[in-house]
């Protein structure tokens, strides 16, 4: 009887299996937000200055309050009073206050008042604008036309702020190849009177040409490209003033190529504060500057690390105050806040510990609320702190990343998470954790398709701390089987492959390639990798390459006492940063691996930009031992095992020179290598040829790794 027992549940097993679908590529890459996109509430967001939040629905937008009352707003409000320049869907939308929203459309920004129905065209700007950026304050747009800046304003002005001709001067957008949490190029005043913006002289740097071929006849655009230990541009802030309609420039006095970083406005628009850091990034000033003169009024403090230090987020002033602000420092080992007073006293560190701080939220009943990471660095979560000691309470506690946006005064939050275990929830929550409304919980959206099982595990090396770790194993996976296996690698600064998130964060390809081909997919995130602390991400510098592959091996090592792991079939792969990790890895330890395939890999980090590079490696002048250590040019002759590099050769992140020097290097050393090129593609391979890309990374490894 237990036999016949047993057949019928495996049959029933087999048959729930088989109705099932298979994950082909195609859908893996192309409808990994699509097909496969978790449920979710499109445009949800608070509106300003309420209780009230507002999402897209049936082709509407919805407002509902927090006790349950709604109100339903339609598109066909708005077009009734566009007429002609009618929308065909709901605009996406930024609240000016509780009851009127703006909106961009067809080159003119919009404004509705849901009390009064008015719709008004508050001004119209030039189609061929770029970097905008609004002031709801000043009621007027900055943008860039090409290199110049411009305002135009709701009175119909258009004011040019800058006249520059040269093409090697830019202003009004990001500068420093967007390192240093820069993102943008202007920066308006609170009250709108003022706006900041960068002047950016490039005239100094070296032209770099990027070839199109597409052309008949090639054609090639030249940019400016600083390579490490080379001139870099040179950065100013200049200040315009809406009322007198004059520029002036802040006098940050230094070295031309220090950096100009998180700029900020005081509450009263009557001084700018710029994060000055020195090109060896060793060294930190924060200077207040005076925005009518521009001249310096004071140092605050500063701050120095005999490696480097990382100021990614301007000064925040304490909510009701004009004379205390938030800092954020690793200078205790981890990402955490500061108070300081205006004139640069230390009143007291905010938040501490083993862990870092991620994002700030707002501030509430003399408390700050902020995302932080939890777990291991695998979660964010949100914690509550209070502005004048370190005591900090974590508020949630669902396993997870959560991604949080606050209301105007941080009493609630719209609390969207997922992990592992959970493909989406959307929670309102108050700001001590309660959960007062669940919006939605996402159905599985591969509840369908059959997909391996994703683990979580950390491994611990005989030197340093535990390493997170993420597994992928086939859908059919039996431990008593032999497989092959997949290490996929990236392990540089500023990145963090693994999360506590859907999937694990891993690419849908991967799932694919386990289940298509019986593989174990395997990644480590080693030292040098982002929101570990400190010590954790700056164990590599002077020196690319070396702990982070001591890491990869150690996890290598971990695959190989599996006991289900094939030991002479593991392959390698990475992007980027992970292409200079596989092929780093090919020639450091030959035959650990049968073959790899390197993506966009930097080559030779004298090829790389400064901003980035001299961070980690210093200059090659002053560290010419590292960068030859970490040159793999001088590896190419140790390369064994096959290797398959990929690049697009309109690269102008990693120039397309680092992998054409590698194949140099391996001609001269009669050492074979397999080659790829993408016309017409950047740093990746994006859209419909992302598929092709795939199919050509998964075949060589498959054919390669027997």
């Amino acid at each position: 009887m237990k036999k016949v027992l047993v057949s019928i549940v495996l049959c029933l097993c087999a048959s729930a299996y088989a109705q099932k679908d298979s994950l082909n590529l195609e859908d893996a890459i192309l409808g990994r937000w699509s097909k496969f996109a978790p449920d979710r509430i499109s445009g949800l967001q608070w509106v300003k200055n309420s209780d009230d939040f507002c999402y897209y629905e049936d082709g509407g937008l919805v407002i509902e309050n927090l006790d349950g009352t709604k109100e339903t707003l339609k598109l066909s409000t708005l077009n009734n009073s566009l007429g002609k320049d009618s929308l065909n869907t709901f605009p996406r939308i930024t609240w000016v206050s509780e009851q009127s929203f703006r909106f961009n459309h067809n080159s003119s920004i919009y404004n509705f008042n849901k009390s009064t129905g008015v719709l008004s065209r508050v001004l119209n700007f030039d189609g061929n604008s770029a970097n905008s950026e609004f002031s709801d304050k000043a009621n007027a747009l900055a943008y860039t036309i090409k290199n110049n800046l411009f305002i135009s304003d709701s009175k119909g002005k258009t004011h040019q702020i800058t006249k520059n001709e040269d093409e090697t001067i830019v202003n009004g957008q990001a500068v420093h190849r967007y390192e240093f949490g820069v993102y943008k190029g202007t920066f308006w005043s609170n009250t709108g009177s003022h706006l900041a913006f960068y002047r950016k002289d490039e005239s100094m740097v070296s032209d770099y040409p990027i070839v199109n071929t597409d052309a008949r006849v090639a054609e090639t655009k030249i940019i400016k490209y600083p390579m490490a230990g080379m001139a870099s541009h040179q950065v100013t802030l200049g200040i315009y003033n809406l009322k007198t309609e004059q520029t002036i420039f802040v006098k940050t006095e230094g070295d031309k190529e220090q950096y100009l970083t998180n700029i900020a406005w005081s509450p009263d628009d009557k001084h700018i504060y710029i994060a000055v850091l020195n090109r060896d990034q060793n060294h930190m000033q924060l200077n207040k500057y005076d925005a009518e003169t521009g001249e310096l009024v004071k140092m605050l403090f500063e701050e120095k690390h005999k490696n480097y230090v990382q100021h990614l987020h301007p000064m925040l002033f304490v909510e009701g105050t004009n004379s205390e602000f938030l800092w954020r420092s690793e200078r205790d080992g981890y990402d955490h806040i500061y108070r300081y007073s205006v004139n640069g006293e230390l009143l007291n560190q905010v938040t501490k510990g083993k862990w870092v701080v991620k994002d700030i939220l707002g501030f509430n009943d003399k408390s700050v609320i902020l995302t932080g990471t939890a777990n291991n660095g695998l979660d964010t979560q949100v914690y509550k702190s209070a502005l004048k000691n370190n005591r900090s309470r974590m508020i949630t506690d669902d396993a997870g990343v959560h991604r949080v946006k606050a209301n105007s005064d941080a009493s609630h939050f719209i609390d969207s998470f997922n992990s592992l275990e959970n493909p989406g929830t959307i929670e309102i929550i108050d700001n001590s954790g309660t959960v007062e409304q669940t919006l939605l919980q996402s159905k599985n959206p591969y509840q369908s398709t059959i997909m391996g099982t994703t683990e979580l595990y950390t491994i611990k090396p005989e030197e340093g701390t535990e390493l997170n770790c993420r597994m992928i194993k086939p859908a059919n996976f039996d431990a008593t089987k032999s497989y092959p296996t997949l290490v996929y690698v990236y392990n540089g600064p500023g990145v963090q492959l693994i999360n506590n998130t859907s999937l694990a964060s891993a690419s849908l390809w991967m799932h694919y390639l386990a289940n298509e081909y019986g593989y174990i997919i395997f990644t480590v995130d080693g030292r040098g990798s982002e929101n570990r602390g400190r010590d954790f991400e700056q164990a590599m510098f002077r020196n690319l390459g070396e702990v982070e592959m001591k890491d990869q091996i150690t996890g290598v090592e971990h695959l190989k006492s599996l006991g289900f792991v094939d030991e002479n079939r593991i392959a390698v792969h990475g992007w980027s940063y992970g292409g200079f990790m596989t092929t780093n890895l090919l020639c450091s330890y030959p035959n650990v691996f049968t073959c790899g395939v390197a993506g966009g890999p930097v080559i030779d980090w004298k090829f790389y930009e400064i901003m980035y590079t001299e961070r980690f490696m210093d200059t090659p002048q002053t560290n010419p031992e590292g960068y030859k250590s970490a040159s793999l040019l001088n590896k190419a002759k140790d390369l064994q095992d096959n290797l398959l590099m990929i690049h697009g050769t309109q690269d102008d992140v990693v120039v397309w020179q680092h992998s054409l020097a590698f194949v140099q290097e391996c001609v001269t050393a009669r050492v074979q290598l397999d080659y790829f090129p993408y016309p017409g593609h950047a740093h990746n391979v994006r859209g419909k040829d992302r598929v092709h890309l795939m199919r050509k990374v998964i075949d060589y490894i498959v054919e390669n790794n027997k």
